[in-house]
């Protein structure tokens, strides 16, 4: 009894420091990615070409675009017709039919039949996931620049080039992540991602390009180095995210990874809640699965570029599970009286902090879509649906990230991913 009684001012100061963190990490990682993404801005962006334009590049590698399909049978013409028609010199395309139980295969078949002389198809049998399906498109293609894509993704005439023009520039560069826009946008979730991708994924990138590590590429849309990846082992065929995975032995082999925002890539995304959540929360598993991996050996000197990414990970699950703690001690507050330092009245932020989490995140929201509009004219217009963004997308963060770390910790080792279907939402005709 007398440890507890030495111990409580330590314990009460501890909960007061946690409920401080609550409030106040949101505020400082905005910050953080604000300032980052407009450095990258005015440093790396401003007065460059824009995606319409042919980037200014010395001879342009052959490239071998790969393109992994599970039931896009909806999609894949559409698809495969913005790649063949890429304003680019010399190329191929790889369509990969993982074992599709729709007309996919079908119809990759009848496109050949018609003539497209890029085009090129491999038949799997099963559906042995999107790794294994990019890692047979890697062994025969005959491009050292490898594109990939995803089924539903349609790419902008000048994306290819501008990808490929970061490996003629600099030898040391494993991967370049491209822009992923949202086509989805019939309604509220679909509209409020149209912001999340520029204000958020698109504003993150930037700033981590300036610490010079990335957390992840865009699995939808990303360039490779095939040496780069052959040094690595290729694609994970055991992790949930691959494009996560890679990403981190791609930089841990010392690779850099770059952000072209003139790849135009246009995407479906989830506009439903329950879409949504499998999506974010094969995310937040995928990114627990390769810091489980990957942590014990960054804290190697040879790796402290790498520290800044393992810094923002962490502290975002350590938000997440902090929030659980204030939940809890909420609920606890409404059966018992709890210590002042330890009493939570409200699980919202108190009054002046939430007015500024509301004013700093809306500024973020502004900031980035005023950057983003360069890529895509009128995209301020989804600013207004963006006031819901910190409510309902930070509580899915949070429940994501929640679930998603005990999915990951428990999930047996070696088990192969494989496709799911997801959510493709509503398409504008």
């Amino acid at each position: 009894m007398s440890v507890l009684l030495d111990i409580a001012p330590l314990l009460l100061w501890g909960g007061s420091l946690l409920l401080e963190f609550v409030f106040l990490y949101p505020l400082y990682m905005t910050l953080i990615w604000v300032s980052g993404g407009v450095q990258y801005y005015w440093r790396r962006e401003r007065g460059k070409p824009g995606p319409d334009q042919f980037p200014a590049a010395g001879p342009l590698p052959f490239v071998s675009i790969l393109v992994p399909c599970f039931n896009e049978g909806d999609n894949v013409r559409e698809t495969l017709g913005a790649l063949l028609e890429q304003n680019y010199p010399d190329f191929e395309v790889i369509a990969i039919n993982d074992g599709s139980r729709d007309d996919t295969g079908a119809q990759l078949d009848a496109m050949l039949e018609q003539g497209h002389h890029r085009l090129r198809v491999i038949q799997l049998a099963a559906n042995q996931g999107k790794a294994m399906a990019l890692r047979m498109g890697a062994m025969v293609a005959r491009g050292e620049v490898l594109v990939c894509i995803d089924g539903d993704a349609v790419l902008s005439p000048n994306t290819t080039a501008w990808l490929a023009s970061h490996f003629v520039a600099n030898p040391r560069v494993g991967a370049v992540t491209g822009n992923p826009r949202i086509r989805t946008r019939s309604t509220v979730l679909g509209r409020i991602q149209v912001g999340e991708f520029a204000s958020i994924i698109g504003l993150i990138k930037r700033a981590q390009r300036v610490w010079g590590r990335v957390f992840t590429v865009s699995g939808v849309i990303v360039a490779f180095r095939k040496s780069a990846l052959h040094r690595v082992g290729y694609w994970s065929i055991d992790m949930i995210t691959e494009d996560i995975d890679v990403s981190w032995r791609l930089q841990l082999d010392h690779w850099s990874i770059h952000y072209e925002p003139n790849a135009l890539c246009w995407i479906l995304m989830p506009e439903t809640l329950k879409g949504l959540w499998r999506q974010r929360l094969r995310w937040a598993q995928g990114g627990a699965e390769v810091f489980l991996k990957f942590a014990p050996r960054l804290w190697r000197w040879r790796y402290r570029r790498m520290w800044p990414i393992l810094a923002e990970y962490t502290l975002s699950v350590a938000w997440a599970y902090s929030f659980v703690f204030c939940l809890c001690l909420w609920a606890a507050g409404r059966v018992v009286d709890m210590p002042a330092q330890l009493n939570v009245p409200t699980i919202l932020p108190p009054a002046f902090w939430g007015l500024v989490l509301a004013t700093i995140c809306l500024f973020q929201i502004f900031v980035s879509l005023k950057i983003d509009s360069r890529y895509e004219p009128g995209l301020l217009r989804s600013f207004p649906w963006m006031i819901w963004y910190p409510m309902a997308f930070w509580l899915l963060v949070f429940a994501t990230t929640v679930v998603g770390v005990p999915k990951a910790i428990l999930k047996r080792r070696g088990k192969r991913a494989v496709w799911v279907s997801p959510d493709r939402g509503v398409r504008q005709q």
